[in-house]
């Protein structure tokens, strides 16, 4: 039986991933789809939408909706982790954490960053301790942010765990360059045929190369999105930058490039991205209650993640059927860049089969580039150790690594306000 369980069911991303899956079902024949969420209103209003979705759409298999983890995961083939320890609070907190201690505040790097992390990273083994259980064989997908991160956590700490981090920056990337290629040539040109090139860490990646049929686009792309943005009256980034790197760099790179303007932008709040979102799903969980409704709300796409059930979807389908696909994913370069080290987990163009995840040989990133991937990495590794360990010390070293984080003197202050604010959810801290 092909099983596939997602944890986290209630989000309101699930009708998209739903939509996935049926799109699919002629090649990805699934048998169940299990929504499980501790939070059963949320369960209950996304589950009964997408089962109406599923009737009306013919889906050929069944849809499961469960609060206990543990049936959810047993004898599954993939499990999907999509969850929000603290819920959309949560991350406001995060956000405000950042912004009243005159820190960038964002919900997967910095000190939001963190503070998600050691909420979630324990959560996230606990799942991987009863995959290794009950579903051995199983393929854990993981999307829950900061995905670089709890993917770092789980190589280190559940090894015997099958498991990859995704994101959709990377495809949106991808589909958005393909979109201008296409008017530039003046014909459509198909996405599986086309090719992006990036590496570094999730959400601190850059984009260096992009191919059609073998054939590299990269200089004409690069001219196309200097000339933009030197005609864009508020650029994603600004043009000599672009010019010097020869790289498209991950939005989230803007955090760094460009602090000051993000700290004076912060300064305007409310409302926050999340307290945005919060009215956003709102509207969403209403528009999943109308009984004549069965398809997916355009109100989705404000939500952000698009591709998300593409990105799923489609990974899920080359490892089941042995497709040696090429896809950006998340996991140990395993000596594919050489020079860095080979545990590393970076985002980066794997090959998918079916019997497993292969990083494709990459050349290491400039200085420039790599110099801010080393100071994040180390970040990383020591949040990984705070949260498993519930340790103050590696959590201070990982803010004093962060090159977004508090001046040495206020790490205290700020580590303090980080752990008081999610208490609740840090028990280990306070042991």
């Amino acid at each position: 039986m092909l099983k596939v369980t997602v944890i986290g069911g209630g989000s309101t991303y699930t009708p998209e991933l739903l939509q996935g899956f049926i799109d699919r079902q002629d090649v990805f024949p699934i048998d169940e789809l299990w929504l499980m969420d501790i939070d059963k209103k949320r369960l209950d209003i996304v589950g009964n939408f997408v089962k109406h979705m599923a009737e009306v759409k013919n889906a050929r298999f069944k849809i499961r909706l469960s609060q206990e983890r543990s049936n959810a995961i047993r004898d599954a083939s993939y499990v999907i982790t999509q969850l929000r320890v603290g819920q959309m609070e949560a991350r406001r907190n995060d956000e405000y954490l950042g912004k009243r201690n005159g820190l960038i505040g964002q919900e997967t790097t910095g000190v939001g960053g963190m503070a998600k992390a050691l909420r979630t990273i324990p959560v996230i083994l606990d799942i991987a301790e009863e995959i290794r259980k009950s579903a051995p064989n199983a393929l854990l997908i993981n999307f829950t942010n900061p995905s670089g991160l709890i993917t770092e956590a789980l190589m280190r700490f559940a090894p015997i765990v099958n498991a990859v981090g995704v994101c959709n920056a990377a495809l949106t990337t991808k589909m958005e360059i393909l979109n201008k290629i296409s008017k530039k040539l003046e014909k459509e040109i198909p996405s599986e045929s086309a090719k992006i090139n990036t590496l570094g860490l999730n959400h601190l990646t850059w984009y260096y190369g992009f191919e059609v049929e073998g054939q590299d686009y990269w200089p004409l792309i690069m001219k196309t999105l200097i000339n933009e943005m030197k005609s864009a009256e508020d650029p994603l980034f600004d043009p000599e930058t672009l010019t010097i790197l020869g790289m498209l760099p991950n939005s989230y790179l803007r955090y760094y490039y460009y602090r000051d303007k993000f700290l004076k932008l912060q300064e305007q709040w409310p409302p926050s991205r999340a307290e945005v979102v919060l009215e956003i799903e709102a509207k969403l969980l209403k528009l999943y209650q109308k009984k004549d409704r069965n398809e997916i709300p355009e109100d989705l796409m404000q939500r952000g993640g698009a591709y998300y059930s593409t990105v799923a979807t489609q990974l899920m389908n080359a490892h089941y059927n042995n497709l040696n696909e090429i896809h950006v994913l998340n996991i140990h370069q395993n000596g594919a860049v050489p020079g860095w080290p080979n545990d590393w987990v970076l985002e980066m163009p794997c090959r998918v089969t079916s019997t497993g995840i292969f990083p494709i040989p990459a050349k290491p990133l400039p200085p420039v580039c790599g110099s801010l991937v080393s100071r994040v990495k180390a970040y990383e590794l020591m949040t990984v150790e705070a949260a498993v360990l519930g340790s103050r010390k590696f959590a201070y070293e990982a803010l004093l690594a962060h090159p977004l984080g508090p001046s040495a003197d206020k790490i205290g202050i700020v580590l303090d306000d980080m752990l008081e604010t999610n208490r609740k959810f840090l028990p280990h801290f306070f042991d």
